[in-house]
C-alpha cells in the first residue's frame, strides 16, 4: 500500500528479500509515492556518520542503551550455527519481535532529531533515500561479465606470478616465501642488509606498502609488483568467476551507504570501486564487463570533480577563471606557477602541476611531492610556496576549514552535509595532523559524493528504463547497459541531466547552490567497461 509509510533498519536488503516473494516495498513520505518513510541506518548516518558504526545492535547500544540479542545467541557459533529456519519458533520470534520494536524505537529518538535538523531531514529523504531506491534496483540488474576471458586472465596471471617469484629467488640469492610478511622482512632487512627496517611490537619487520614504497631496492620492486598481481587475481579474476550468477553470468554487487565518513558509496562481493584504472591490468579486469548482444557499456563521469569543487569553496579568482574559460587546468596551474604562457608549458611541467593540484586535495607534504616528482624537498616546497602565492584562495580555504573543524568539531558538504571530525583534537600528534588532512579533504570528497547520488536521482528521471538500465556507481562515474541504436540520445540525457543537476536541485529540492564553475560530464561507450571509459 503506497499510502502507508515504511519503517525499517536497513530497508534496502528488506526490499531486495521482499521482492524473492514478488513484493515491492512502496511507502509514503508527505504524500510522495515511492519513496520509504524512514530507514533508522540512513538516517543515524545522515544525523552523525562518525559517532557510531551504524548497524541495529550499534545503534541499540548508542541511542537507547540497550544490549539487543544477536544472532549468534539465537543460531549458534561457528561450525555449529544453524539456520535460522532450524531455529525454535519461540526464540526465532523473541529475536525477530525484539528488531521489530527496536528499529520502531529509534525511529522515535531519530524523527525529533529530524524535527530540529531540517537539513539532515532533506538529506534523508530527497538524497538518501531515494539513492538507495535506485541502488535496489542497480543490484538486482547487476552487471554481465565475461567468464572465458576472466578465466584466460586468471592463467595469465598465474604465469606471471611465478615469472616473479623466479626473478624474487635470483635477486635475493635463495628460495623464500613472497606472500609471508615474516620471511620476507627477515630477507630484506637482516639477510640482504637493505637499510629502513622496523620492528613492530611482536619482533617483526614491518612490510606493510607504507614502508616497502620508501625502499630503493630490486626485490622491494618485484614484491610490490607481487602483491598487486596476487591481489587482482584474487580479488577480481576468481572471485568474479564465483560470484557471478551461474545462469546469467551477471554480478550483483551490493552497495554500501553507511559505511564511509565522508557519505560516499562503497561495494562490497564484489568491490567494484578499487578496480585500478590507472594500470594495465586494472583496464584488463574491466574489459571482463560487458555488454548483452544489441546494447553498449556507456559510462559518464563527473571531470575533475574535486577541484571544480576547491574552485567552488575556496572561491579562488585564478582557478575559477581557468574552469570558467574551460582551460586545461593542469597546463593553466603551471603556467599561472611558472608565469608562462599555457601553450608554452612542457609535458613535465603540466605533469608536476597535476600532481600538486591533486595532491594538495589531499595534504600532500613537499617530502610526498618531492618522493612523486622525484625533485629535492627543498624544491617541492618552493613549487608548493609558488602554488600558493598564485592561488592564495586555496591557502586561506585550508586554513578556514582547518580552524572551522577544530571550532565547531565538523566541517560540511555543499547540501550543508555535517562531516565530524572526532580525532581534530587527539592528543596524538599523528593522529590529530591525520584528521587535520581529512578535514581539509572531507567537504570535497563528501561534496562530490552529495553530488554524484543527485546525479543518480536526476538521471533516473529521465532513463528511459526500456532502453537503458543505470548499473553501476563507482566514485564520479557512473556505468549504464544501452540499445546500441539509442546510444547518442540516451548519452545526451544522461549529460545534460548530470551537468544540470543542481540547477535541477534548486528548483525541485530547495538546495540553491550557486555553484562557481561549470560542471563538466565526459562519456564514452563501447563493448566492455573498458572501452567506454
Amino acid at each position: 500500500n503506497p499510502k502507508i509509510g515504511k519503517i525499517g533498519q536497513h530497508l534496502k536488503y528488506d526490499a531486495h528479500i521482499l521482492s524473492h516473494y514478488d513484493i515491492d516495498l512502496v511507502g509514503a513520505i508527505h504524500a510522495s509515492p515511492n519513496n520509504w518513510a524512514m530507514d533508522t541506518m540512513l538516517a543515524s548516518y545522515v544525523i552523525n556518520a562518525a559517532i557510531t558504526r551504524h548497524g541495529m545492535d550499534d545503534l541499540a547500544r548508542h541511542y537507547l542503551q540497550t544490549q539487543t540479542i544477536s544472532y549468534e545467541d539465537v543460531a549458534g557459533k561457528g561450525a555449529k550455527q544453524v539456520t535460522f529456519d532450524q531455529v525454535a519458533i519461540d526464540i526465532a520470534s523473541d529475536y525477530a519481535c525484539e528488531d521489530a520494536d527496536i528499529t520502531y524505537q529509534l525511529f522515535d529518538v531519530f524523527s525529533q532529531k529530524l524535527n530540529e535538523d531540517e537539513n539532515n531531514a532533506k538529506l534523508l529523504h530527497q538524497l538518501e533515500i531515494p539513492t538507495a531506491e535506485i541502488l535496489c534496483q542497480m543490484e538486482a540488474d547487476g552487471i554481465l561479465i565475461k567468464r572465458s576471458f576472466l578465466n584466460e586472465l586468471s592463467k595469465r596471471f598465474d604465469e606471471e606470478i611465478i615469472a616473479l617469484e623466479k626473478r624474487a629467488y635470483e635477486v635475493a640469492g635463495e628460495t623464500f616465501n613472497l606472500g609471508s610478511p615474516k620471511q620476507l622482512g627477515e630477507m630484506l632487512f637482516d639477510k640482504l642488509g637493505v637499510p629502513g627496517g622496523k620492528k613492530t611490537k611482536s619482533g617483526q619487520y614491518s612490510t606493510g606498502e607504507a614502508i616497502l614504497s620508501k625502499i630503493d631496492h630490486p626485490l622491494v620492486e618485484i614484491v610490490l609488483e607481487y602483491r598487486g598481481l596476487s591481489k587482482l587475481k584474487s580479488t577480481y579474476t576468481d572471485a568474479l568467476d564465483t560470484v557471478a550468477d551461474s545462469e546469467t553470468d551477471r554480478v550483483h554487487t551490493s552497495y554500501h551507504q553507511a559505511l564511509t565518513s565522508t557519505g560516499r558509496l562503497s561495494s562490497t562481493v564484489p568491490n567494484l570501486q578499487n578496480i585500478p584504472i590507472r594500470t594495465a591490468t586494472g583496464r584488463l579486469i574491466r574489459q571482463a564487463f560487458i555488454a548483452p548482444e544489441g546494447r553498449v557499456i556507456l559510462a559518464a563521469d563527473y571531470s575533475q570533480i574535486e577541484l571544480r569543487l576547491m574552485a567552488h569553496f575556496s572561491g579562488d579568482k585564478n582557478l575559477t577563471h581557468a574552469f570558467n574559460e574551460g582551460l586545461d587546468i593542469h597546463a593553466a596551474t603551471a603556467a599561472e606557477v611558472l608565469g608562462k604562457q599555457v601553450a608554452d608549458v612542457s609535458s613535465t611541467e603540466r605533469r608536476n602541476a597535476k600532481a600538486i593540484n591533486f595532491g594538495l586535495l589531499y595534504g600532500m607534504s613537499a617530502f610526498g611531492l618531492a618522493k612523486q616528482l622525484q625533485m629535492s624537498r627543498g624544491e617541492a616546497q618552493d613549487y608548493i610556496d609558488m602554488y600558493f602565492k598564485r592561488y592564495p584562495g586555496v591557502k586561506q580555504y585550508m586554513v578556514d576549514t582547518r580552524a572551522s573543524a577544530y571550532e565547531r568539531g565538523y566541517v560540511e558538504t555543499i547540501l550543508n552535509r555535517k562531516l565530524y571530525t572526532p580525532d581534530i583534537n587527539h592528543s596524538n600528534r599523528m593522529v590529530k595532523q591525520g584528521a587535520e588532512r581529512a578535514a581539509i579533504n572531507a567537504p570535497l570528497q563528501g561534496s562530490a559524493a552529495d553530488l554524484i547520488k543527485l546525479a543518480m536521482i536526476a538521471v533516473d528521471k529521465v532513463l528511459p528504463k526500456e532502453q537503458a538500465k543505470m548499473l553501476l556507481q563507482v566514485h564520479d562515474e557512473l556505468v549504464f547497459e544501452v540499445d546500441s541504436n539509442k546510444v547518442e540520445e540516451i548519452s545526451q540525457l544522461i549529460t545534460d541531466a548530470m551537468q544540470d543537476v543542481l540547477t535541477i536541485t534548486a528548483v525541485e529540492k530547495g538546495w540553491n547552490i550557486d555553484f562557481a564553475v561549470p560542471l563538466l560530464v565526459e562519456t564514452d561507450s563501447g563493448s566492455n567497461w573498458d572501452e567506454a571509459h
